[in-house]
């Protein structure tokens, strides 16, 4: 594993976990009436608290892009799932929550699986599948199985909706770390007309918006530990058979590798999940400022 890539992807996740927690801490108190809707971001962005959380995760975004244009997707999306552990260790700053046996668990667990699945898996780069049916196969996929979730959510708002729309937006979030991938190497094969001519960079910025609106919605209807273990769960799975599927990334595929692999990735979304419950991930709005926000100006 190259060092600089480690060093990139952390920094990333890094940036990703204060920046999320920011977030929340602002969508929380949003209107309901914006649930789903671009005016959601129109109302947030008159908050420096939550521009200053939309800061770090693009910073986060352009540190996990470098990160992507210097290793294989395989490779950098399980370190990018250690925003979890950052944004915990933030958490925990605001609200004074030990942690305690769960939190190390799932310290351990998240820790652990990432080792154990670069290690086994010793994931490196091959030739890109050239077959655009392929692409579009698994691409379309991804974001249709995203459309499916955020249909049901709009359907369950308050009980099970944030889970749905958080793993909606992870999957949306591993294709567009696929396509930035694929953009970074446009770019540096043919400069900005390569890369302005393909159909990729696009795809990343109308990905990246809608991820954040689902991503948004969720934070304003729920506490953090019921959103973002989804999110931190769905796009390195999605990044990973993006990776494998048509970007060229190899892993070991004997039974004692795919084996550790296998256990690696339920290590990785158990601790994600761990982490995410835990006590110190601040709570949502309460129900009386939910009726006061619902009530007509």
């Amino acid at each position: 594993m190259s060092v600089l890539v480690l060093i990139l992807a952390v920094s990333a996740a890094c940036c990703l976990g204060f920046g999320f927690v920011l977030q929340q801490n602002v969508a929380r108190q949003a209107p309901l009436s914006d649930f789903l809707s671009p005016r959601l971001l129109l109302d947030l962005v008159k908050v420096p608290r939550w521009l200053g959380g939309i800061g770090l995760m693009v910073a986060g975004m352009v540190l996990g892009a470098i990160a992507l244009s210097q290793g294989e997707v395989s490779l950098v999306e399980p370190l990018l799932a250690t925003n979890l552990l950052f944004a915990l260790a933030l958490s925990r700053k605001q609200t004074k929550q030990p942690l305690g046996r769960q939190g190390w668990a799932g310290l351990a667990l998240l820790a652990g699986g990432v080792t154990a699945f670069i290690v086994a898996g010793e994931p490196r780069g091959g030739a890109a599948i050239a077959d655009p049916f392929r692409h579009w196969l698994i691409i379309g996929a991804m974001v249709g199985a995203a459309l499916l979730l955020t249909t049901y959510a709009k359907r369950s708002r308050l009980s099970s909706g944030p889970v749905l729309l958080s793993l909606a937006a992870g999957l949306l979030y591993g294709v567009q770390d696929a396509l930035t991938r694929v953009s970074g190497q446009r770019f540096s094969e043919g400069g900005l007309m390569e890369l302005l001519t393909g159909w990729q960079p696009y795809g990343v910025l109308v990905l990246g918006v809608t991820g954040l609106i689902l991503v948004q919605s969720a934070f304003e209807t729920a506490p953090l530990r019921m959103s973002l273990p989804a999110l931190t769960a769905a796009q390195p799975l999605a990044g990973i058979i993006c990776g494998v599927g048509f970007l060229g990334d190899r892993l070991h595929t004997d039974a004692v590798a795919l084996t550790w692999q296998a256990l690696g990735l339920a290590a990785v979304v158990t601790g994600i999940v761990l982490l995410g419950l835990h006590p110190a991930m601040p709570c949502g709005a309460t129900e009386p400022q939910r009726a006061k926000d619902l009530q007509p100006n």
